[in-house]
């Protein structure tokens, strides 16, 4: 079950907490959502996303979409920065909750969290990457047999040094390691 909490405006992110179901180990720590990062006007979306992932420390490694089945990264935590267009996914494994993500949104996945794209638009792009020190990112299906060795590495992954859009001030730091 998807507990959402209240937004916080002064720090202009959203975050969704999911449960282990037994299938998907999903995170203590809740997803960061980063609303409207790039203005309208920015004519090469993807490059801009690019420098500013490269600039707080997760280095992009592709550009593309999200896998149509439901998976999770038990090594690393990533990022997804949409350059263009718009998805619907389901975060948090098959009982998890539905989103839709729009250009200029930035979505920080805790390792182990399910994510699956349930539609996209024809123009959707997003930039993806796991920051500095996760560069090993694997690929866990949901209710894969090794459910447990998962968990295992999910819970040796560091809490990363920076936020993507923020850097070391706010975002993530705030909310995965609180004072």
């Amino acid at each position: 079950m998807a507990r959402v909490s209240t937004p916080m405006p002064a720090m202009a992110f959203d975050t969704l907490t999911f449960d282990d179901d037994g299938r998907t180990p999903n995170n203590a720590w809740p997803v960061v959502m980063h609303h409207a990062v790039l203005a309208a006007s920015e004519s090469a979306p993807a490059a801009a996303l690019e420098r500013l992932l490269a600039h707080h420390d997760w280095p992009p490694q592709w550009r593309g979409g999200v896998f149509d089945y439901h998976h999770y990264h038990s090594t690393a935590h990533e990022v997804l920065a949409v350059a263009t267009g718009s998805a619907r996914l389901q975060l948090g494994g098959e009982a998890g909750q539905q989103i839709t993500i729009r250009a200029g949104d930035v979505v920080i996945l805790p390792a182990g969290t399910g994510h699956c794209r349930i539609e996209a638009s024809q123009d959707f792009l997003l930039v993806g990457g796991y920051p500095v020190g996760q560069p090993d990112w694997d690929l866990c299906r949901s209710g894969h047999a090794d459910i447990e060795k998962a968990r295992l590495r999910i819970a040796g992954v560091p809490c990363p040094q920076t936020d993507p859009v923020t850097g070391r001030d706010g975002g993530l730091r705030d909310i995965w390691l609180p004072a």
